[in-house]
């Protein structure tokens, strides 16, 4: 599906439903999809979070499991809105055009970005910002040898990468954009609250994926696609939930 330019996105006022006093009720279908998907978004993390242990594989298989039941409930409801507003997905960034060359780029621009990324821990940490404890993120790497804790490493940053970039970046940024923030605007506050989900990072790690944040945006704007994004963000996470923990165990 080819991708809806995000300056003509910008020009064209967002469609919301009419609301007049001759509008028909809400449908029963209507009502019972949008409460399913509250029930979807909301009761797997309630449930799932009480089990969550902390370090270990077992820790590791809960929390993965939480995130990408989380994560794909949270795209079917940013999927939903879209549906419901009669746009078009491309407008998320959601297209195969160009593909090749978008994902060509994506693995290109992660080697300038992972560079600056190491840069800027450093001089964070120099300058005195937290970093997190080692037990503190443990729960986010699989320390055993199973293949079952392997395979559902990397579904869990395919999944990550795919639905956090639609998300923060798809849908957040033309959301922002749509009420009248500005790109400037919706850029830093689109990252800003993708960050703050990495607070179990401390304030180097809050930092580093704020400016991340930055940079796939940016990308987004620049390509009016995910696809670079969703590589460079598979990338990083595969190299520090699977591929780091796998070379330590070895």
């Amino acid at each position: 599906m080819a991708a809806v330019p995000l300056k003509d996105a910008k020009r064209t006022p967002m469609r919301s439903p009419k609301r007049t006093q001759d509008k028909a009720p809400v449908s029963r279908k209507i009502q019972l999809f949008e409460v399913g998907a509250f029930l979807f978004l909301v009761l797997p993390s309630l449930v799932l979070s009480l089990f969550i242990t902390g370090e270990g594989d077992e820790g590791f298989r809960l929390t993965a499991v939480l995130v990408i039941v989380r994560d794909l409930a949270l795209v079917s409801l940013v999927l939903y809105f879209v549906w419901r507003n009669g746009e078009g997905f491309g407008q998320l960034g959601w297209t195969l055009r160009r593909l090749p060359l978008e994902v060509l780029l994506g693995i290109l621009l992660f080697v300038p970005m992972t560079f600056g990324i190491n840069w800027l821990e450093q001089f964070l940490t120099g300058i005195g910002l937290s970093s997190p404890p080692k037990s503190s993120s443990g729960f986010l790497q699989p320390t055993g040898h199973a293949q079952s804790s392997l395979w559902l490493a990397v579904g869990l940053v395919i999944v990550v990468a795919i639905a956090e970039e639609t998300i923060f970046r798809g849908y957040l940024l033309l959301r922002f954009m749509g009420i009248g923030l500005g790109k400037v605007l919706a850029v830093v506050l689109s990252s800003a609250i993708f960050a703050l989900g990495h607070g179990y990072e401390g304030m180097v790690g809050v930092a580093t994926v704020g400016v991340m944040g930055v940079f796939f945006a940016l990308i987004y704007l620049w390509r009016g696609s995910l696809i670079a994004p969703m590589v460079m963000h598979f990338l990083q996470d595969f190299i520090a939930i699977v591929l780091l923990p796998f070379l330590v165990g070895s």
